[in-house]
C-alpha cells in the first residue's frame, strides 16, 4: 500500500505539475501584444512608456505593450515604410500636420466607434480638433505646446539691448549680444523638424500666409521674401550662430542652456531642460516679436491606431489607462508639454505655473499646420528652400522655385 499510495502522490504530483505547465503555456499564448511606436521627445520618453507600460500590464497581465521609441527626424519616414510593408506597429504617435495623409491613404482607423464617450470627453476641446477630421475622430492629442521667444536676461542686460517686441527691435538686440565674446544674439534653427516653422514667425508678423485664399502657396510673397532678405542680413552680420543649417532646434536649445545664445524660439519643454541641465541660468520667456500682426504656432501631435491592427480592443483599453489624470499629469510635467486633458490643466502645478501661463496666454494667435494632403512634403520643400537662403541663395528666386512645387503637390 505504500508503494501504491507513492505512486499515486507523484501521480498526482505529476498531473498537478502537468496542469499548472499547461496553464501557464495558455497563459502565455494568451497574452495579446500591442506594438506602441512612440516619438523621442527627451531622454525621458522611454522611461516613461516603459513604467506606464509596465504598470497597465500588472493591472491587465492578458496584454502585452511593447514600447518602440524613434527619433523626430525619421518617424514618419519610418512609419510610411513600415505601412507599406504591412510590419507597422499597432498604434503610434505622429505629428498631427501628418494625419490627413494617412487618412488620406486609409491607413488611420476612425476611434469613435472605439473609444468611450468618456475618454473622448477628457481632452481640451481646442487639442483634441486638430485630431478631427471629417466629423471622426481619428488621432487622439498625446502632447500639445505653443512657441514663444526665451531669453537670456543676463546677456541681454550686459549688452545693453531690451526684450524685443518686433523682429526690427530683435535684429537689433542681436547685434548687440553678438559683440560679447562666444555669444550669439539669436539662435537660428535651420535644420530638422520645424525648420520651416522657424521661418513662419517672422513672415506671418510681416502679414504673410501660409495659403492664398484659393488654396495655393503664397510663399513666394513680399512677406516672405522681406522676412527671409532679414534673416540673411542677421547670419551675414553675425548676429546668429554661424553655420545655421547644421543647427536643429535642440542643438539650438543646448546653446541656450550654455548661456551663449540671448534669443530663441521654442517650446514649453525647455523650461524643465533648463531646470534639470542648467539650473542657474537666468532667463525670461516673451511673446514672439510681431510686425503688423503677431502669431505663434500651435503644435499637437497625435495617437494613431492603425486600421490593419489586430489588436485594437486591447490597444483602445491601453489608450484608456494611459489618459488618466495621473498618466497625463506625469507625462506633461516630466516633458514639459501644455495639459491636454481638462483634469490634468486643473491641477496647482499646471494651473498656477507661471511659465505655463505664458505658453497658454499665446494660444489664442496660435496658427496650426492646414489639414490637406501633402502637408508633410509641403513643410520639407519650404524647409529645403529656407536652408538654400540660409546659405545666401536669392530669397525671390528661391521661394519661386519652391512656390511652383508645392503648388504641384497640392494640385493647385
Amino acid at each position: 500500500m505504500k508503494y501504491l499510495s507513492t505512486s499515486l502522490k507523484s501521480l498526482a504530483t505529476g498531473v498537478s505539475l502537468a496542469v499548472l505547465g499547461s496553464t501557464l503555456s495558455l497563459s502565455a499564448q494568451a497574452a495579446e501584444e500591442v506594438r506602441f511606436t512612440v516619438a523621442y521627445y527627451s531622454a525621458k520618453t522611454g522611461p516613461y512608456y516603459e513604467a506606464l507600460a509596465e504598470k497597465f500590464e500588472k493591472k491587465n497581465p492578458e496584454i502585452d505593450i511593447k514600447i518602440e521609441v524613434v527619433n523626430w527626424d525619421v518617424l514618419n519616414q519610418k512609419l510610411t515604410t513600415d505601412i507599406s510593408s504591412n510590419v507597422n506597429a499597432d498604434m503610434a504617435i505622429i505629428g498631427t500636420r501628418w494625419l490627413v495623409d494617412y487618412v488620406e491613404q486609409d491607413v488611420a482607423e476612425p476611434l469613435d466607434g472605439l473609444i468611450s464617450a468618456d475618454l473622448k470627453n477628457r481632452f481640451v476641446p481646442a487639442f483634441l480638433n486638430p485630431g478631427t477630421l471629417n466629423g471622426k475622430v481619428y488621432g487622439l492629442p498625446v502632447a500639445a505646446s505653443a512657441r514663444a521667444m526665451y531669453y537670456n536676461k543676463d546677456l541681454l542686460d550686459k549688452a545693453g539691448a531690451s526684450v524685443p517686441n518686433t523682429w526690427d527691435e530683435l535684429a537689433d538686440s542681436a547685434a548687440k549680444v553678438s559683440k560679447i565674446d562666444k555669444t550669439y544674439g539669436f539662435g537660428l534653427q535651420g535644420k530638422e523638424v520645424e525648420t520651416d516653422v522657424y521661418f513662419y514667425y517672422g513672415m506671418w508678423s510681416e502679414g504673410g500666409s501660409l495659403l492664398n485664399k484659393d488654396g495655393s502657396s503664397s510663399l513666394a510673397s513680399d512677406a516672405s521674401v522681406k522676412h527671409a532678405k532679414r534673416i540673411q542680413d542677421m547670419i551675414k552680420n553675425g548676429s546668429t550662430q554661424p553655420g545655421v543649417t547644421s543647427y536643429n532646434r535642440e542643438d539650438v536649445q543646448n546653446l541656450f542652456k550654455q548661456g551663449r545664445v540671448g534669443m530663441m524660439i521654442t517650446a514649453p519643454f525647455l523650461v524643465n531642460q533648463i531646470k534639470d541641465e542648467a539650473p542657474e541660468l537666468k532667463y525670461g520667456i516673451a511673446p514672439i516679436p510681431g510686425g503688423v500682426s503677431s502669431a505663434t504656432y500651435g503644435v499637437t501631435d497625435s495617437i494613431v491606431l492603425f486600421k490593419n491592427s489586430k489588436h485594437k480592443e486591447a490597444a483602445v483599453k491601453f489608450l484608456d489607462f494611459m489618459f488618466t489624470t495621473e498618466q497625463r499629469a506625469a507625462f506633461s510635467s516630466g516633458e514639459g508639454f501644455l495639459p491636454v486633458l481638462n483634469s490634468v490643466s486643473a491641477l496647482p502645478e499646471f494651473a498656477d505655473n507661471e511659465s505655463v501661463k505664458t505658453f497658454v496666454n499665446l494660444l489664442p494667435q496660435a496658427r496650426f499646420a492646414p489639414t490637406i494632403a501633402g502637408w508633410s512634403e509641403v513643410a520639407d520643400i519650404t524647409s529645403n528652400a529656407v536652408q538654400a537662403i540660409y546659405g545666401g541663395a536669392d530669397a525671390k528666386q528661391s521661394f519661386d522655385k519652391a512656390q511652383k512645387r508645392i503648388n504641384r503637390v497640392l494640385g493647385k
